[in-house]
């Protein structure tokens, strides 16, 4: 089950998908149930300001092999995979969520045929029916026949990989934060 309760948003129920919205001015919290984790998302803006795709991209790639850690956004440490998202985009000093869920309604969703490098592409974790996001890469290429993501793996730290047998039934969408 994936929990998102330490972001004070969430409650975690293995029944179903909650959510703690404020019912009163007062700031009583109330928990309401909703039909999918990203309507209680809120939509996030990136202010990349004047940095380029393909400059974001560059970066990032030179992080390959950068082990896996969870909950770092740490080179020395080793990143997990938001917070690999998280170095690249701060390296450029562009503030984003510090977690995947946070991505879901971030920038504007474009089709993975029309996404280009620098696009974030989503999708959820370890359970591919939640349609919760749980991992996260920066799209590297979009030729025909090669498609290709930059992110932090588990397995093999940041890694480049291709949509495979294992991404494709995790895919959410592919967000874009920069400008065409």
């Amino acid at each position: 089950m994936f929990c998102l309760a330490q972001l004070g948003l969430y409650s975690c129920s293995s029944s179903r998908k909650t959510v703690i919205v404020p019912a009163s001015p007062a700031n009583a919290w109330d928990v309401r149930s909703v039909v999918t984790i990203k309507d209680a998302v809120p939509a996030v803006r990136v202010n990349v300001k004047k940095v380029q795709a393909n400059d974001l991209v560059r970066f990032a790639l030179t992080l390959q092999g950068i082990p896996y850690k969870y909950g770092s956004a740490k080179k020395e440490n080793g990143f997990d995979c938001s917070g690999f998202i998280n170095y690249v985009f701060n390296h450029f000093d562009i503030s984003v969520p510090r977690s995947t869920v946070n991505f879901t309604n971030a920038g504007s969703p474009v089709t993975i045929r029309e996404s280009a490098p620098g696009d974030l592409i989503l999708f959820t974790g370890s359970d591919a029916h939640s349609g919760v996001v749980g991992h996260m890469g920066i799209v590297v290429r979009n030729e025909k026949d090669n498609f290709q993501f930059v992110h932090a793996s588990t397995s093999k730290g940041v890694m480049l990989s291709g949509l495979n047998s294992y991404f494709i039934p995790r895919f959410v969408k592919v967000i874009r934060v920069f400008k065409p």
